[in-house]
């Protein structure tokens, strides 16, 4: 149910390594996640070019039963955001480890993203 490829954090974000940008991340929400918001309609996502800092908000996803924040799971620049979700944001329910992705991160730090949990203990976290 959650790949064993990606990172994970507590905030349900996952994490792949490497993105389709040269040195970056690629992230999005875990199926948890979007099972627990219901049907996704509207994505707010941070802006190419703005730099996050890992544990704060930097967009929104809106769905049917509430708005939740997106947090960055790691420091650095923004290069890259899933522009099919402004018109189609359902792909993140239906596909969210896949087109369902939510924008891509350089991280200042190469090795940020291990410092996040594996498969297993965010299963553990979340009582999976």
């Amino acid at each position: 149910m959650y790949p064993e490829d990606l990172k994970y954090t507590s905030e349900h974000e996952w994490v792949r390594t490497p993105g389709e940008h040269e040195g970056s991340v690629r992230i999005g929400i875990t199926q948890y996640a979007q099972d627990a918001l219901g049907d996704i309609v509207y994505v707010s996502l941070p802006a190419v070019g703005d730099a996050l800092t890992a544990g704060e908000t930097c967009g929104e996803l809106e769905s049917t039963k509430s708005v939740s924040d997106v947090y960055a799971p790691v420091t650095g620049e923004v290069v890259a955001v899933n522009d099919a979700l402004d018109a189609t944001p359902e792909l993140v329910n239906n596909d969210p480890y896949g087109s369902g992705w939510l924008f891509e991160v350089v991280p200042a730090d190469a090795g940020a993203a291990e410092g996040l949990l594996d498969a297993a203990a965010y299963q553990a976290e979340i009582g999976a």
